[in-house]
């Protein structure tokens, strides 16, 4: 029987860091380094392929517990080789389906509401926010979501003559290409396709499409330059 993903996480009881183990043969030193190392990976989850094999072993039966959870409860495929922090925070209605590629990292605090697809080799930091709204976001092979990075593939009317709760929702879906590196703190609005190879800068707001390998910035982000050549800002 699965046990409930809280049940998996820290101990709320710990509220100081555990001593150092004395020795890895003491099963109280070697439980408390696993409750430390999963903390340690669910906001770092790339070190999870870089775990040795004594501690690959319980890593991955901690991990295949989580994922079948989510399985279970939501409409999600999960790949191989994927590391889902227990705290990330995974919503797939029926018709609003996750799908996750292979060797996809999901740290902690992380929100995705379906429909999202992840290609393979996907990498989300922590607290990054996606919200498919009713068209989805499509994420593709190998690219990089930074630290509370947001996507949101929906929007509210604004009309005067009602309030915001009361307008409409439209949902045009959001597109981001293999290989880009979406910074910290940037937000994509709905109906915006990112190119391959792109790179959003820190704090950026994207509001409207991004060319393969241009590096984009600001508020609304605007071209910096181009991958691979020497910087040229213009915020024009």
């Amino acid at each position: 029987m699965l046990h409930s993903v809280p049940a998996m996480t820290i101990d709320s009881s710990i509220t100081t860091p555990p001593n150092p183990p004395a020795t890895e043969n003491s099963s109280e030193d070697t439980q408390a380094y696993r409750i430390q190392h999963k903390l340690r990976l669910s906001y770092m989850p790339w070190l999870y392929e870089r775990l040795k094999p004594r501690h690959r072993a319980w890593a991955q039966a901690w991990q295949d517990e989580v994922q079948a959870y989510l399985q279970a409860m939501e409409t999600i495929t999960i790949g191989t080789n994927c590391f889902i922090a227990p705290e990330a925070r995974l919503f797939a209605e029926p018709g609003r389906p996750i799908v996750i590629g292979d060797n996809c990292w999901i740290a902690a605090d992380t929100v995705i509401h379906g429909p999202v697809r992840l290609g393979n080799g996907v990498s989300i930091n922590h607290h990054v926010t996606l919200d498919g709204g009713s068209k989805g976001i499509v994420i593709g092979n190998n690219s990089r979501l930074a630290a509370y990075s947001c996507a949101y593939a929906f929007n509210h009317g604004m009309e005067p003559d009602r309030f915001v709760k009361d307008q409409p929702v439209s949902s045009n879906g959001i597109s981001i290409g293999e290989d880009v590196w979406i910074g910290a703190h940037a937000g994509i609005v709905d109906g915006v396709t990112i190119g391959d190879g792109a790179i959003v800068g820190m704090g950026s707001i994207v509001t409207r499409a991004v060319a393969a390998f241009n590096k984009v910035a600001g508020n609304p982000a605007r071209i910096i330059g181009k991958r691979g050549e020497a910087d040229a800002p213009d915020f024009t």
